[in-house]
């Protein structure tokens, strides 16, 4: 018997092939991941290991789940699709809110290097006023009168 059997059908050898080489490298990626994420010392280190690596894995690991489907009945799954998609857009994105709360936290604005722009680092000046950015002021909500 070659392949898995499965509700009395059998892959074919390409689609074995196909979903453990994705189940293999995602594992490879969320081991990596996860050892990263216990042997890095600071927070900022520690950061990077879970929101690439892990992400990898467990992005590998739904794109596997979709070929089996596929391959399987014939479908595609649009909820393992989502998943994948969301996981790879909010990884990025809570990495991003963490690193800047933990330089809130622990670092000084002295400790961060200079910036060539017009404005410093985002956690430490306030946003540009309007009428500086040079935009028109804008009205306090409910002042104005209706039409």
């Amino acid at each position: 018997m070659i392949g898995i059997e499965i509700a009395g059908s059998e892959l074919e050898p390409w689609a074995d092939i196909v979903i453990s080489a994705c189940l293999v490298i995602s594992g490879i990626f969320g081991l990596v991941g996860s050892f990263g994420l216990i042997k890095l010392q600071d927070a900022m280190q520690r950061l990077h290991a879970p929101t690439k690596a892990t992400t990898l894995g467990v992005g590998g690991v739904l794109i596997a789940s979709m070929i089996h489907l596929w391959v399987t009945l014939g479908k595609i799954s649009f909820h393992e699709l989502l998943i994948t998609l969301f996981l790879f857009l909010t990884a990025p994105i809570i990495a991003n809110f963490i690193a800047k709360a933990f330089m809130a936290r622990n670092l000084e604005q002295g400790d961060l290097p200079g910036v060539d722009g017009e404005y410093g680092w985002s956690i430490y000046d306030d946003p540009p006023l309007p009428e500086a950015a040079g935009d028109p002021p804008v009205e306090p909500a409910g002042t104005r009168e209706p039409h």
